[in-house]
């Protein structure tokens, strides 16, 4: 297992879920504190200047965990669950340059509430334009060896795909083999009947773990229980990334250094 904190540029969204923010700031304070690497928050492909991160990522021996886009549907308000539309084609070319910057760094797209939601659609057709557009991307992005990673989000945020049992199924439905999930511990604490539990059972459907404490704080600053969740992946044999994603709190660098104390025993 691999330890990542999840990082966005300067100019981010004040909405941007991360930790720190400005990417060489972020490396260095992330390689400082020994994380492995840096999960990549992002509103567009263009924000990466490749040449600049490749320096960046040699300079602070890191590596790429995954690249996320929960800035894409706060800044466009689009989603995989629209109808057909010019703005739903600008999303999906979106996604390919996405994927395209993941086959260098990563190997991985998250797929958080841009899927969208079923909002007044019928059920059955949200969850069908979800499928075929996933299926979609997963058919892009196998060509370039590269897993679409599906996040559970909790009811109060959205009303699709909010445990990890819900977003297993919705996979099965895909039925592509490099679409896998992204379980938030945060989000499991709310909506699934047990967190380490689910982990393991539904472990060959996990492609990566987002950690964050029951308050959104870091690991060890709320009441999760992370000595179950971690004998549970463990005894799972789960062997990928796991990637901080926590409130900022009481500041960047006292929360992710508060996360990556807590953590180390477990790695």
């Amino acid at each position: 297992m691999k330890l990542s904190i999840a990082i966005a540029d300067s100019d981010a969204l004040p909405s941007a879920f991360v930790v720190f923010r400005g990417f060489e700031t972020s490396m260095k304070a992330a390689s400082d504190l020994g994380y492995n690497g840096i999960e990549l928050a992002l509103k567009n492909p263009s924000e990466i200047d490749p040449a600049k991160l490749d320096r960046l990522l040699a300079d602070y021996k890191l590596e790429v965990s995954a690249i996320s886009t929960g800035q894409v549907y706060a800044e466009l308000g689009l989603s995989f669950t629209d109808p057909p539309s010019a703005q739903k084609e600008t999303l999906i070319g979106m996604f390919h340059d996405f994927i395209d910057l993941a086959a260098r760094y990563g190997k991985k797209v998250n797929i958080g509430r841009v899927r969208g939601s079923k909002g007044t659609s019928q059920p059955d057709e949200a969850i069908a334009r979800f499928v075929d557009t996933a299926r979609g991307l997963s058919e892009y992005a196998k060509k370039k060896d590269v897993t679409l990673l599906v996040e559970p989000v909790n009811r109060y945020e959205i009303d699709f795909i909010n445990t990890v049992e819900e977003g297993a199924r919705i996979i099965e439905k895909i039925g592509m083999d490099n679409i896998k999930l992204m379980p938030d511990v945060f989000h499991m604490n709310i909506e699934d009947p047990a967190i380490g539990g689910e982990l393991e059972k539904w472990i060959n459907k996990i492609g990566y773990i987002h950690l964050a404490d029951s308050n959104r704080y870091a690991p060890g600053q709320g009441h999760t229980d992370f000595d179950d969740i971690f004998r549970h992946i463990k005894k799972a044999r789960y062997d990928g990334w796991l990637s901080v994603e926590i409130l900022p709190k009481p500041e960047p660098y006292q929360a992710a250094r508060q996360a990556i104390t807590f953590l180390r025993k477990y790695f």
